[in-house]
């Protein structure tokens, strides 16, 4: 499509005239915002100044997505120049592209609303437990590279997006913030960037076209690739892993670690992940023992003869380095305790400012030895976003980059480059809340932050970083279960990770043969069905319950998860005589505790339904004549159905 021409922005009196001298739907109505400084640009607290703020409107020719016709105008507040310039393109439809370019140093702030009609859920990428919708005086998001990522979607009924915005700087500071404005009932968004004449434009992205609101991330992640070249994902990084960490804690050596290698490739992992443990002899946790990153002599004593062995087991090998600490028990140390950004006393470490090439480059060192000298295949970057300081201080004299961001991305790039001299396909994971898409060129694949034994909140934060994680896999976090948990609660937690790749991490060796038996079946499903799982098209439901029915799919296979008592409507092509170009085969898997699916169907028709418990036994293999409307199958808890149409 064709965009429309670029739109200028119009200056409009301040807001102590504008009400009189402007048209009502011109100037929004007043929002309380606590804290805001007198002369700022309201609700932005941290920028005093004695500068006169310069207010403009910039039209669209979008419309409100509720039917009323109104066009949706950009409120843009500049602070400290009105040397600066807008610009709104319609880029698709529904859909503009905000710019602003200043002719020196400005704060520039956009804000619009859309009337809050309808709205179910706020969504943004920081994994919270509620969608619920904030008020307008909510403190807005500082997202950076090291730090969340800058997009957000409100979201409606049938799970369409009534507004879903991003903002194209994902490396420097934006800050971002959104909610309810008490005094209209509607919905505000903000989006405000510090503006320099060399640096990078404010540019925005709003999307006001109704579509489910996964489609309109999708669209958001396309926007952000553009001119992004990422090297790949290793295949390793697609297949289920181990992980030593809630298994094994700091109890890590070599002779350990290959006992549950064997254990992981026999049901089904491809990779290890040696965590925190095997650069120390101490075992009271905290990060007092990082900087130094020696390996253990004593629980490792030929790593690189280790690894070889956990490479015959067919496993890839990764090590786990806490990437910003410099632990006050090291000889790192005394080194760097004058470099340092952060102090972080609750954990016995401090942060060196990557700003100083001599920090990067000693960081680098340490880090690239896994590979180069031990063989490894790759390394679990951890504690990324400690390298964002609410507010840095000035770069230090020796610093040889002006801001914290370009330090890290300097870092990691750097690191990046150096590790696939030796190994082009490293495996490098990341994690949230480090999701930016600055960050795409140098990871593999991201993690979702912790959420130890629990399954919803593991779901839901993986569905999350699905849906803007771009090139990356996206891991689930680490998967345990009591010694004592049933099969069918074992295929649960399984299943609650299921659009994404599974770690697992617990003793294998103390596994029950049904425990093993599920994990067998279910991670056999992982690897047989990794393409439509983890890169078909994902369209999860209701993030305002956390999403209860999750499907992926592609033109041959459609996936649904059910974590509650929901039907399910069989998708085009099956069993509704689609056609050769819709989806063959419908796997559902079953997280509920009700056994009974509800099939819905479009017409009549014959299919084929596989029926699997929990460790794969089958149940039922019987051909279904479908009816139109429900359709009751009975699946049991953590079980599968397979619904083939047939031909």
């Amino acid at each position: 499509m064709t965009p429309t021409p670029a739109t200028p922005a119009h200056d409009v009196p301040t807001a102590d005239t504008a009400a009189s001298a402007t048209p009502a739907h011109d100037v929004p109505t007043p929002a309380w915002r606590p804290n805001a400084p007198t002369g700022s640009p309201s609700g932005t607290p941290g920028h005093p100044t004695t500068a006169t703020p310069t207010h403009r409107t910039l039209p669209t020719d979008l419309l409100h997505p509720t039917g009323t016709g109104t066009p949706l105008l950009i409120h843009l507040t500049g602070l400290g120049s009105d040397r600066w310039q807008a610009s709104a393109t319609r880029v698709a439809d529904g859909v503009a592209l905000v710019e602003v370019t200043a002719a020196e140093a400005v704060t520039v702030r956009a804000e619009w609303r859309v009337p809050c009609v309808g709205a179910t859920a706020y969504w943004t990428p920081d994994s919270k437990a509620d969608r619920w919708l904030p008020p307008s005086w909510s403190a807005p998001r500082t997202v950076s590279l090291a730090l969340g990522a800058p997009v957000a979607s409100l979201i409606g009924a049938d799970d369409r997006a009534l507004c879903t915005t991003a903002a194209g700087e994902t490396a420097a500071p934006v800050r971002v913030g959104a909610g309810v404005v008490e005094e209209s009932g509607e919905f505000a968004f903000t989006v405000e960037q510090d503006l320099t004449p060399d640096g990078p434009p404010l540019r925005v992205r709003i999307d006001l076209s109704g579509r489910h609101f996964a489609a309109t991330l999708r669209a958001v992640t396309d926007w952000w690739a553009e001119g992004t070249d990422h090297p790949g994902v290793a295949p390793a990084a697609r297949m289920p892993a181990y992980s030593t960490w809630y298994s094994l804690h700091q109890n890590v050596d070599a002779a350990t670690v290959e006992r549950q290698a064997a254990l992981a490739a026999a049901v089904g992992c491809e990779s290890i992940i040696v965590d925190d443990g095997w650069q120390t002899s101490d075992r009271n946790r905290g990060y007092g023992h990082c900087g130094d990153w020696d390996i253990n002599p004593k629980a490792f004593p030929e790593p690189a003869a280790h690894v070889a062995e956990v490479h015959r087991l067919g496993l890839a090998y990764l090590l786990w380095y806490a990437l910003p600490f410099i632990g006050r028990h090291n000889e790192a140390w005394d080194r760097f305790k004058d470099l340092i950004l952060r102090d972080e006393p609750r954990l016995d470490a401090a942060v060196p400012d990557p700003r100083h090439p001599e920090v990067r480059a000693y960081l680098i060192d340490k880090v690239a030895r896994a590979v180069e000298e031990w063989g490894m295949d790759g390394v679990k970057l951890d504690f990324i976003d400690r390298f964002a300081v609410p507010e840095p201080p000035p770069a230090p004299a020796g610093a040889d980059h002006a801001t914290v961001h370009e330090g890290v991305r300097a870092l990691l790039a750097d690191l990046d480059a150096r590790l696939r001299r030796t190994r082009p396909d490293v495996i490098v994971e990341h994690r949230q809340p480090y999701v930016s898409p600055g960050l795409w060129p140098y990871a593999t694949m991201v993690r979702a932050t912790d959420c130890p034994l629990s399954p919803a909140e593991n779901r839901q934060r993986t569905v999350d970083c699905r849906l803007v994680a771009g090139p990356l896999a996206v891991h689930a976090d680490m998967i345990m279960w009591h010694s004592a948990e049933t099969p069918e609660s074992v295929a649960v937690h399984l299943v609650n990770a299921l659009f994404s790749v599974p770690q697992i991490s617990v003793d294998l060796a103390a596994q029950t043969p049904d425990q093993l038996a599920t994990l067998r079946f279910w991670l056999g499903v992982f690897r047989r069905y990794a393409d439509v799982l983890q890169r078909g098209t994902l369209e999860p439901a209701r993030p305002d319950l956390g999403y209860p029915l999750v499907r992926a799919g592609d033109h041959h296979t459609t996936v649904v998860a059910r974590y509650g008592p929901l039907p399910i409507e069989l998708p085009a092509g099956l069993p509704d005589g689609g056609g050769a170009d819709g989806p063959r085969t419908l796997l559902v898997a079953n997280a509920d505790s009700d056994p009974v699916v509800l099939l819905t169907a479009t017409r009549p028709e014959r299919a084929l339904a596989l029926v699997q418990d929990c460790r794969g036994e089958i149940l039922s293999e019987t051909t279904l004549d479908l009816v139109v409307g429900v359709n009751p199958v009975t699946v049991p808890t953590g079980g599968l159905l397979t619904l083939t149409r047939e031909a």
